[in-house]
């Protein structure tokens, strides 16, 4: 999931939290007291005012359809994160909320009693989605959330200039650093690498982990089977630092935000750019290059994909409003939304659906398939921070950076994350 900067001022952002998120509180289903057939809906900030938008008229043919109306509200991501749990605990919450899938997400608040349970929901509903997807929003036995849109990361790369220069797509470790050191010396940054928010680097290290050491193992590391403090993890930490003493990256990542290294390869300053599938319809609006998109490669191949999932619609435990809550969540489930967010807002469900005669880019249809086959086989990394506690995750974006800085080693960093893990 991509964690977006955070744009508003922090009194915008004390103002929304005031007023956007009271959906749960003073009415009930009777009708006693509000109106039974309006909920709330809070979502993360949308980085595109024309998404918002579109999305608002969208659900407005769900409330025409159903007598529901919804109203929508957003916050940054790092205010929802900072405040959510607090809201849901006093009441004081939306509805329906959407939020990442995982243990550090959905996961703590179900833990903490704070989320609806959607177990029966999935059944009357007919509800299908991906089997690791919904393993995703499953905890204790119980299925709390429609998990939201598959992403992936891999690596976007400039097919234009790659041609220009005769370089092919890369598929291996050895073809990347061959095709960068080419890149550079035609006086165009390698990848556009940023570090700056710290979160980056959590996407950086889970692709070069992902692709060196498969998904089995990958798992084995986040289910603590397995410890973080191993030369597998130095080793990928080690990688992007060893990219970085080449010359592949900006110069000071660490100094580069996520819209700068974004705004670098839609110039052509920089021939590829780790990130992920979330920014193909960006890609789409801002480029006049041809672009392609593939797996960190790994050391001996292609490697693979490291996946993901994004905010999807939970149910607040607290809401009084649960009939309508769970109409609308049915709505978000339906193949009808799923193939207008494919059109519409250039994401990918994670369900099932026919692409034949959507209109969508061919980058856009490239990463649709791909994605449906990973979701159909599971075999892909984990983007570490969804799956992770708080303290792993922020020992993994201070020792990223840190190893990009030299204040500490790959070692130091790998073993930050086992001590974290272990809290």
């Amino acid at each position: 999931m991509r964690q977006p900067t955070l744009k508003l001022l922090a009194a915008t952002a004390a103002c929304l939290t005031m007023t956007a998120c009271t959906g749960t509180t003073g009415s009930s289903e009777s009708g006693e007291s509000g109106d039974p057939q309006k909920i709330k809906w809070l979502i993360e900030e949308q980085e595109d005012a024309e998404a918002l938008k579109a999305l608002e008229e969208h659900v407005a043919t769900f409330t025409e359809e159903s007598g529901i109306e919804v109203e929508i509200s957003t916050l940054p991501f790092d205010t929802m994160r900072t405040i959510l749990q607090t809201q849901l605990r006093s009441g004081d919450g939306p509805d329906v909320f959407s939020w990442g899938s995982g243990p550090s997400f959905g996961g703590a608040l179900a833990e903490a009693g704070l989320l609806h349970d959607l177990t029966d929901a999935y059944e009357e509903n007919d509800w299908e989605v991906y089997d690791f997807a919904k393993e995703r929003v499953t905890f204790d036995g119980k299925v709390y959330g429609v998990p939201g849109e598959m992403e992936t990361i891999g690596v976007f790369y400039n097919k234009d200039l790659f041609s220009e220069l005769g370089l092919d797509e890369p598929t291996s470790r050895d073809d990347l650093v061959a095709a960068s050191e080419e890149i550079k010396k035609a006086g165009t940054i390698p990848m556009a690498v940023a570090d700056k928010e710290g979160w980056e680097g959590g996407h950086l290290l889970s692709m070069a982990l992902a692709s060196d050491i498969g998904s089995d193992e990958m798992d084995a590391i986040i289910e603590g089977e397995s410890s973080w403090d191993s030369p597998e993890v130095a080793d990928a930490f080690g990688l992007w630092k060893e990219f970085d003493e080449k010359g592949f990256l900006p110069e000071s990542p660490t100094s580069v935000d996520y819209d700068t290294s974004i705004s670098m390869f839609y110039s052509g300053e920089a021939a590829m750019i780790p990130t992920g599938s979330w920014l193909v319809g960006e890609i789409d609006d801002n480029v006049d290059f041809e672009v392609g998109y593939v797996p960190f490669p790994g050391p001996d191949g292609e490697g693979i994909f490291t996946g993901g999932l994004g905010s999807g619609p939970f149910v607040s435990a607290g809401t009084t409003k649960t009939e309508a809550a769970v109409e609308f969540v049915d709505f978000l489930a339906s193949t009808e939304h799923a193939e207008w967010t494919v059109e519409n807002l250039h994401t990918i469900p994670p369900v099932p659906i026919d692409t034949e005669g959507l209109d969508v880019s061919p980058l856009f249809a490239t990463v649709l398939e791909d994605t449906a086959t990973l979701g159909q086989s599971g075999d892909f990394g984990h983007n570490i921070d969804v799956m992770v506690t708080d303290q792993v995750n922020e020992a993994m974006y201070d020792g990223f950076q840190g190893v990009l800085t030299g204040q500490n080693t790959p070692e130091e960093a790998a073993a930050g994350m086992a001590a974290a893990a272990e809290e």
